[in-house]
């Protein structure tokens, strides 16, 4: 089931960072040379259907309360930057709505990126939010609650890849506290939503956070479980998940690939997911027609050896776009 092909709808975004041209190689005119910064527009509230709308979310604000190492503030612009000269098999449309710019004011981050994923998804179009920190998936789940999806749709399914469970309680939002934020907000309007965690270390993650967790009927798969000779277990995990929901969030915390991978990130992992079993999670979710919404967390780029976690979260969203690109394209 395609979440865009109907008429699109002409809505007003909130008014984030100005769009940045994107730049990068060039081996000359015509479609055989075509990469991501030939085709990505300034997003103004466009009536043709976007293969994809990127959201940048500029916050560290939350891995510095949760005493993490700043920097994923830098993030949005490392992704677009890593993701701008790789090549495009075949010509798409996609748009830039610039990026949220967070200051200590975490709240009020949330809820500007909130109101531009729902007008995005309302609009017809495939939101791809490109944080910073964690905290981001509060503001990404807030549009798609809010959106016009959920009036036909109404089962919302949250598939994290990530080390961490994040659903720590705290008078002090964090980027530890998003998805234990989203319960709550789920619980206040009467509704309810499926969240399931692909990656959990154990050793990141304290057994009040395990209590919790199974009090809220999360389901989960550890990293070690995860690896290549695990597959066929986590595709199972994965088609259960979306049996159970009408929409899928998808969110990435690339702190979920091992350290080698990903070392630009806020907390490396001593073991981690590897990145064949992370694209295959990605490729069921997308393959399932579900997927309404992506996000990418946890980027720093003060911490990344030769741009490696940029390029390989670039990758991930190039795959994923492109993929949804081709279902929607399908009869």
């Amino acid at each position: 089931m395609s979440f865009t092909d109907k008429e699109t709808m002409v809505l007003p975004i909130p008014v984030a960072t100005a769009f940045e041209p994107w730049t990068g190689r060039d081996d000359g005119s015509g479609v055989e040379h075509l990469r991501w910064h030939h085709v990505v527009e300034p997003y103004a509230a466009q009536s043709k259907l976007a293969s994809c709308v990127f959201i940048g979310f500029a916050s560290d604000e939350g891995v510095h309360r949760n005493k993490g190492r700043r920097g994923a503030a830098a993030g949005p612009r490392a992704l677009r930057q890593a993701l701008a000269s790789m090549a495009l098999a075949t010509p798409i449309r996609a748009f830039d709505a610039g990026t949220v710019p967070v200051d200590d004011d975490l709240d009020a981050g949330q809820r500007e990126l909130g109101s531009m994923v729902r007008a995005t998804l309302d609009a017809g179009h495939f939101p791809v939010v490109l944080g910073g920190g964690h905290e981001v998936a509060l503001g990404t789940y807030l549009g798609l609650a809010d959106s016009a999806l959920l009036t036909v749709h109404p089962r919302i399914g949250i598939l994290n890849l990530d080390a961490h469970f994040d659903l720590r309680s705290d008078e002090i939002p964090s980027s530890g506290t998003p998805f234990r934020q989203i319960f709550d907000a789920a619980s206040a309007a009467g509704t309810s939503v499926e969240y399931a965690v692909v990656g959990i270390s154990q050793p990141s993650n304290t057994a009040a956070l395990f209590d919790t967790a199974d009090r809220l009927g999360v389901r989960y798969l550890f990293d070690d479980e995860c690896g290549t000779g695990n597959l066929t277990a986590v595709q199972d995990f994965v088609q259960d998940f979306l049996g159970r929901v009408d929409l899928v969030y998808l969110t990435i915390d690339l702190d979920v690939l091992p350290a080698a991978v990903a070392p630009g990130v806020s907390a490396p992992a001593a073991f981690g997911v590897p990145l064949e079993t992370i694209q295959l999670v990605a490729d069921l979710l997308t393959a399932s027609g579900k997927l309404a919404v992506c996000d990418v967390a946890e980027l720093n780029p003060e911490f990344d050896i030769d741009n490696r976690t940029a390029r390989t979260a670039a990758r991930l969203i190039h795959r994923i776009v492109t993929r949804h690109v081709r279902l929607q394209q399908l009869p």
